[in-house]
């Protein structure tokens, strides 16, 4: 068996490499996973890419096999499946998913991995931690039967919330985005679909995940009396302009903030983030979410691919990576 392995990093903002990587032989306890594919977390990763975290954030924002530090070099990524070929017995030659960065192999511990349910393919399993997210946000909104709830921001995140959320008796359920061409992948989920200007008011929640202060305007002026936006957006370095005059206060409206980092509040008690993410790749047995992934590139082309993702050269929702044979 090989003992190289190759990992993407970025070298300086808007500048990434492929570089070799240490690969030491695995202790007890932990596997050597060999990659199959992993996901472009599009929104986090260009900001990452193009050196948007703010110095205050560089420790919230650290993923958990990170190496090097903001804005670079830095070895970042998360979305990361492969399949077990050394380690414990029971997960060797399983397919796995691992909060791992865009790298060929690596070692980890065996508790740092999650084996696919046999209904999951490895393609569609690089939405895992997107869908971890989505779970946690509906943990922190708390929608109920019948309630009228938008999505502003038809992102993977926004997708993955909504499609959630397409199961929810009796609601209304709207994904709005300043791209009509996301009408089509609302449709693919089972959702209805509207621009800004056609939305539908009145909602109980409006969970907001463009990124855009436009789209948080747009998320209050949304709500009913009373009403709650859900804030998943990260916008970095930017800042944002929060429309709190006009009726705000006296229509008592609420702006939460949900993160992933840590299980919502509401069942902190009960679940751990091992249980969020086996939940979240059970939830991707479900075939609708293949219209999340928007394309795939080979590993050797990532140092090409992402300036062109942070530039919105190429359209689309999830680009995987392939690592082609071992």
């Amino acid at each position: 068996m090989r003992r190289e392995a190759f990992a993407f990093w970025i070298r300086s903002p808007g500048e990434g490499e492929i570089r070799q990587a240490a690969l030491p032989e695995p202790a007890e306890g932990e596997v050597l996973v060999r990659a199959l594919y992993s996901g472009v977390s599009r929104g986090t990763e260009s900001l990452v890419f193009r050196g948007g975290v703010p110095p205050g954030q560089r420790e919230a924002m650290r993923a958990p096999f990170q190496e090097g530090e903001f804005p670079g070099p830095v070895k970042y990524g998360y979305l990361s499946v492969g399949v077990v070929e050394e380690g414990p017995a029971h997960l060797r030659g399983r397919a796995v998913f691992c909060l791992y960065p865009h790298q060929t192999r690596y070692v980890v511990p065996a508790a740092a991995v999650t084996p696919l349910p046999p209904d999951v393919p490895p393609e569609r399993a690089v939405l895992a931690g997107t869908v971890e997210t989505a779970v946690n946000a509906l943990w922190d909104a708390a929608p109920m039967v019948g309630d009228r709830i938008a999505v502003v921001g038809a992102g993977m995140v926004g997708c993955c919330v909504a499609r959630l959320l397409a199961g929810l008796p009796g609601a209304r359920v709207q994904l709005v985005d300043v791209d009509p061409a996301r009408a089509e992948v609302a449709a693919a989920l089972g959702v209805g679909f509207a621009t800004p200007g056609e939305a539908a008011g009145e909602c109980d929640i409006v969970v907001h995940a463009s990124a855009t202060g436009a789209g948080l305007a747009r998320s209050l002026e949304l709500l009913a009396d009373e009403g709650t936006v859900i804030e998943l957006s990260w916008y970095g370095d930017r800042p944002v302009s929060v429309p709190l005059g006009e009726a705000f206060h006296s229509r008592r409206l609420v702006v939460r903030g949900s993160q992933v980092g840590a299980v919502s509040p509401a069942r902190r008690a009960r679940r751990t983030t091992a249980d969020r993410m086996a939940l979240a790749l059970r939830l991707l047995a479900d075939p609708a979410y293949d219209a999340l992934i928007s394309g795939e590139y080979a590993f050797a082309e990532l140092p090409r691919v992402m300036p062109l993702l942070v530039k919105g050269e190429l359209p689309g929702l999830c680009v995987r990576i392939g690592y082609g044979p071992p």
